[in-house]
């Protein structure tokens, strides 16, 4: 470990949890769910939230964009949304000297925070719009490519799937996000202390922790700096290749209920999210536990159960409680 590193792995751990108690004025009773998407800004991925409406996800997202000082806009999706308005697309523009030309119209994707609010409201077609820009960092029209700002991150939250109105999101785009994380409903103390903050004259206040984007960027190549050792990678290797039916280590589970296994993305996220795991623990280097602890977050929402699982009622968390069981760290 170079000794140059280590005060920047402390100054990364430091602001990390500045930020945190930051959002932590205004969202109640949901620190796992703010970690993991500081998780996902640090390591350079997408999050996808799921939870009922009303549980603060959207302000959630509005309180990491004040907190990181960064730029930030919301797409509401709704069936009736088209690929273009989140893209942009190409206007008639007429100069003075009366020549006309296509012109570019940035759309809302242009931004370094996006909020897709609700994404399986809208349409699979209008859903997998944002493929190419949570993948390559930049989009194409009329043939043209367009980077995006950076950093880049996709927060995007979505209902149950049970719920009325929604749209499964096509596995292609699932995939692309880093993590999947549940957004649970308060406890009853919670939620006084819900009240307690919304609904009176004195409203927390928000303070700008990181002073850019360029700090963002810095911070996340930091966290590719800490080294992890062939046996703990060999970990995540085993964990991912335990949720594929077909594996000769595959689990029970797995091979009765599971159709698709995670994909190489489910180890990449496995990484690193736990070398994130392991500075927050005051640790440069990761441990099993590290990659243990980012398991379900990471591959819930890559795991494709087969009809007789979805009969069944099982869930992707059961597959990888029954895989960590299996390969304890």
């Amino acid at each position: 470990m170079s000794e140059s590193l280590e005060p920047r792995l402390a100054q990364f751990r430091t602001t990390f949890r500045r930020i945190q108690s930051e959002m932590g004025k205004m969202i109640v009773g949901q620190d796992e769910v703010i970690e993991s998407v500081l998780v996902a800004l640090f390591s350079g991925g997408h999050v996808l939230l799921e939870g009922v409406p009303g549980l603060g996800k959207t302000m959630l997202v509005r309180m990491l964009g004040e907190a990181v000082n960064l730029q930030f806009h919301r797409i509401q999706f709704t069936p009736d949304l088209m690929p273009a308005d989140i893209v942009g697309t190409n206007i008639i523009h007429e100069g003075e000297d009366g020549r006309r030309t296509f012109q570019f119209r940035a759309g809302p994707v242009f931004a370094n925070l996006l909020l897709a609010d609700e994404i399986n409201r809208a349409t699979p077609k209008t859903q997998s719009a944002l493929l190419e820009a949570m993948q390559e960092a930049h989009v194409t029209v009329g043939g043209v490519q367009h980077a995006l700002p950076q950093p880049f991150l996709v927060l995007a939250t979505q209902n149950p799937l049970e719920m009325e109105g929604t749209y499964p999101l096509p596995e292609a785009q699932l995939d692309r996000f880093l993590l999947k994380v549940k957004v649970r409903f308060p406890s009853g103390d919670e939620l006084h202390t819900i009240l307690d903050r919304t609904t009176s004259a004195a409203v927390p206040h928000v303070e700008k922790v990181v002073t850019d984007a360029a700090e963002v960027l810095v911070l996340r190549d930091v966290v590719r700096q800490v080294p992890i050792v062939r046996e703990v990678q060999e970990h995540a290797v085993r964990l991912v290749l335990s949720t594929h039916p077909d594996d000769p280590g595959a689990s029970p589970l797995a091979k009765k209920f599971v159709r698709y296994g995670a994909s190489p993305r489910g180890a990449q996220a496995l990484i690193l999210a736990g070398k994130i795991y392991a500075l927050l623990d005051g640790r440069c280097h990761v441990a099993k536990a590290d990659i243990s602890t980012a398991a379900h977050a990471a591959l819930r929402h890559r795991i494709i159960l087969n009809f007789e699982g979805e009969a069944a009622g099982r869930t992707s968390d059961e597959v990888i409680a029954e895989i960590l069981r299996a390969n304890p760290a």
